[in-house]
């Protein structure tokens, strides 16, 4: 059996389900649910509330699914909100790796006007080379017709959640917050894709503050399947850059990252914290089948994940720390952000995150001939403290949304970066146009984004 522990994404939709096929040989689900119910046994956080006479005639996903203690928020208010199942364990290993068949754009569906049943698509940023990117395709474009239909409350899911190609009408919002519906398509063709998830950085002087900022989209070591930590390596270069430039303040923009690799997580947070390699990055707490068994095997050091001594660390020379969030922001953004609050203070610019404070496994039986992937939570994350408070989230030291109107990364005009330039700085940089304060007021009718499918989408990934 091989298995890889992350930090859980966020994982809605497609990932998930699987039809009763009539053609299945039953004795080949059994084996299947045999399989499952051994692994989740010994590893799911709530072992103890696992039925003990579950029904192995049911297909898998099925199966698995009556395993959950599914969060519920009179009757399991501690329950699960984030293990899953996926068909094929090569597709779930890989989607974890960040590749995926994709068009290269991640974007937010929200209704507008308020009030309405109207949808737009509001693309939130456009991968490098991919099929969106060569049809044109920037952060910021809007769109409200799929395949010359307007998008509505009613049709928006057909007509976005296939993986063929699709043509895209534009529209735009001019400056008082008017939909403007546009004549230009743009058509585009998903194909398979490795993200980078180090999308963008730079450094902002104003006067005695120098401020690094840096865009991180998900915490991923290194391309899927590769062996050469090579988005680490690309952080570690960034992180130089900021070292030897003498960055005083930080900005991370995590508004769009929904987890990923905790290895990436202690990473980054290494090049951050004032902190030195004997201080603990954070606890991990498991059921207690796997506790007896592992301190056995590895002592008390299985148990927690110390920062790595990083000659490219900036903690030394930084006075201000901040992060900006969203309620796209989960599990391995939040375990940062919690495990750097002991050593510094984090403040943080943004709205509410997930508030995924455990982590999971993922769990394959190829040795088996098993073709399935399971990705159970297995553990709950604490701070050097022992701290794991934000199983609501975390609120925002400074409230601000992005609305509607979006800037290119790197904008002072952007809310989120405005207002942590401002705090850092005490100047306002750049003030938004009238519009952009009038769309930020439309944040609350948004209905959901791409985000949240993405493997990593709330999740945290323990390797």
């Amino acid at each position: 059996m091989k298995l890889k522990f992350f930090l859980p994404v966020i994982l809605l939709g497609s990932l998930l389900t699987s039809c009763k096929d009539k053609n299945v040989d039953p004795a080949n689900e059994t084996e299947t649910n045999n399989w499952i119910l051994a692994n989740m046994k010994y590893w799911y956080y709530w072992n103890d509330h696992i039925p003990t006479s579950p029904d192995l005639s049911k297909d898998p996903a099925s199966f698995f699914e009556s395993l959950l203690y599914r969060y519920d928020a009179t009757l399991r208010p501690d329950g699960d909100r984030f293990s899953w199942i996926q068909e094929s364990a090569d597709e779930l290993q890989a989607s974890l790796g960040g590749e995926s068949k994709t068009p290269g754009m991640e974007y937010k569906l929200t209704y507008y006007p308020s009030g309405t049943t109207n949808v737009i698509g509001v693309v939130l940023y456009v991968i490098p080379d991919s099929p969106a990117a060569k049809s044109g395709f920037v952060r910021g474009d809007i769109f409200s017709s799929v395949n010359d239909q307007k998008l509505t409350g009613t049709n928006y899911s057909q007509l976005l959640n296939t993986q063929d190609k699709k043509t895209y009408t534009l529209a735009k919002l001019d400056k008082d917050g008017i939909l403007e519906e546009g004549t230009t398509k743009r058509e585009v063709t998903p194909i398979v894709l490795q993200e980078d998830p180090v999308f963008f950085d730079t450094v902002f002087t104003f006067g005695a503050d120098k401020i690094g900022y840096v865009v991180y989209h998900q915490f991923i070591p290194e391309p899927y399947q590769a062996k050469n930590g090579l988005y680490d390596k690309k952080l570690d270069d960034i992180f130089t850059s900021f070292k030897n430039r003498n960055v005083n303040a930080l900005v991370v923009d995590l508004r769009y990252n929904p987890g990923g690799y905790v290895s990436s997580a202690t990473n980054l947070a290494s090049l951050i914290a004032k902190a030195t390699a004997n201080d603990i990055f954070y606890y991990k707490e498991y059921n207690d089948e796997v506790t007896e068994t592992n301190r056995k095997k590895f002592g008390e050091t299985y148990f927690y994940d110390k920062f790595i001594s990083k000659s490219q660390n900036i903690g030394a020379n930084l006075n201000q720390l901040f992060f900006l969030v969203s309620s796209r922001s989960a599990s391995a953004s939040e375990l940062l952000i919690n495990g750097l609050k002991p050593y510094m203070d984090v403040k943080l610019v943004g709205s509410k995150t997930v508030g995924k404070n455990v982590g999971s496994v993922t769990l394959t039986g190829e040795d088996k001939g098993i073709k399935w992937g399971l990705q159970p939570i297995v553990s709950k994350s604490l701070n050097k403290d022992r701290k794991s408070d934000y199983s609501t989230g975390f609120n925002p030291d400074f409230p601000v949304t992005e609305g509607n109107i979006l800037y290119p990364y790197g904008s002072p005009k952007d809310p989120l970066l405005g207002e942590a330039l401002f705090q850092i700085t005490g100047t306002r940089i750049a003030r938004q146009v009238r519009g952009a304060r009038i769309l930020q007021e439309e944040e609350s009718q948004e209905i959901t984004s791409t985000i949240v499918k993405k493997a990593g989408g709330s999740n945290m990934f323990y390797k």
